[in-house]
């Protein structure tokens, strides 16, 4: 439904930063699914265990904040608000992610109280959640 160069509009995040490469389905207002291919060639495997390269789940949770982001610039029609990550809660990791994995986050908005969205993001590789967390955003104007 979105491609890299339609993502880069919505989301002012750039490499090693933008965490979604694609989004499969929005339902604005309500929910969000979209992909993340884990490459060798990620920045952060070379601190990260090298010799045994796994993805911090810190990043998998902002992952799922950039889905959570562009579910709310696809379902706000203010073109010039950014998304501003506000909180995190019940974060779980279940099995660790590694390079040729691929994310599959879903991402459904819990709650929207004008410019504050709550939200409950899972990520799934080959069906397995990995991660999930709750979490929370904002919009603001530039």
């Amino acid at each position: 439904m979105l491609d890299i160069n339609e993502i880069q509009n919505l989301l002012p995040h750039r490499y090693p930063f933008l965490m979604v490469d694609r989004v499969l389905e929005i339902d604005p207002g309500k929910s969000i699914v979209a992909l993340k291919n884990v490459s060798i060639n990620e920045p952060f495997f070379q601190g990260h265990f090298p010799g045994r390269p796994i993805m911090p789940g810190v990043l998998m949770v902002e992952a799922m904040a950039q889905v959570g982001g562009l579910l709310v610039r696809k379902s706000v029609e203010a073109d010039d608000n950014l998304v501003y990550f506000m909180s995190v809660e019940k974060a779980k990791f279940r099995k660790p992610v590694v390079p040729g994995d691929q994310l599959r986050f879903e991402v459904e908005a819990l709650q929207n109280r004008g410019k504050v969205w709550k939200f409950k993001g899972v990520a799934k590789v080959d069906g397995k959640v990995v991660c999930e967390s709750e979490f929370m955003a904002m919009t603001t104007k530039e």
